[in-house]
């Protein structure tokens, strides 16, 4: 089932963003990819700003970008990178399945979905046995940003940045899908001091056991 996403003044802004996104970033990008194999499938692809960092032991990318407009930006990104990668317009919660997967791969899209848990039990159960969760999420603050977080999330901020919610407890409702966390850190990539509300992420990898 294909579900379109109509975002018009997110995908003119993303590809502006993704584009221009710090080297923390970028690196902890591909620190999320690292290490992986098989048949992966990633969520919420954006214009494929994670596909030229599949490692070579990928050989299957299943990407769903539910924006159209993004979407066509990411077929063309998928036409010029080594791994084999097809973007679908599906979202997780439609998603049609298939052969289990080795691994999903979430980057800046967990904050964003309207049903977290229900897509994190969804992900779950497209994952073999063992299969990893690889994360690169906003999350919520503690202290002073954490608050800031919490006026962001209920004024402007999802209407502007495509449902975007900043302080969502993202770990937490992984936990609650049935996965088991391995690893995970939170890293700033802005300055402690910089007034944004997306300035601490956090990077992580969990299985399904």
């Amino acid at each position: 089932m294909t579900t379109a996403v109509d975002n018009p003044f997110f995908a003119r802004i993303w590809p502006v963003v993704a584009t221009h996104e710090t080297e923390a970033i970028r690196a902890l990008r591909r620190e999320n990819l690292a290490g992986l194999s098989g048949r992966v499938l990633e969520v919420g692809a954006g214009i494929g700003t994670n596909f030229p960092h599949y490692p070579e032991a990928v050989h299957e990318v299943v990407a769903m970008e539910p924006e159209p407009r993004l979407a066509a930006q990411a077929r063309a990104a998928a036409d010029v990178v080594p791994a084999r990668v097809t973007v679908t317009g599906e979202t997780a919660e439609g998603f049609s399945g298939g052969e289990p997967f080795d691994a999903v791969v979430c980057s800046l899209v967990l904050c964003s979905v309207r049903d977290p848990d229900g897509v994190l039990r969804r992900l779950y159960s497209l994952l073999r046995p063992g299969g990893e969760l690889r994360y690169l999420e906003h999350v919520a603050s503690a202290g002073g940003r954490g608050r800031l977080q919490r006026i962001a999330d209920a004024t402007v901020w999802p209407r502007l940045f495509g449902n975007c919610h900043t302080h969502r407890d993202t770990e937490r409702a992984i936990v609650e899908a049935g996965f088991e966390v391995d690893v995970s850190r939170r890293e700033f990539t802005l300055p402690a001091w910089a007034p944004m509300p997306v300035s601490e992420l956090l990077l992580g990898r969990a299985r399904r056991p």
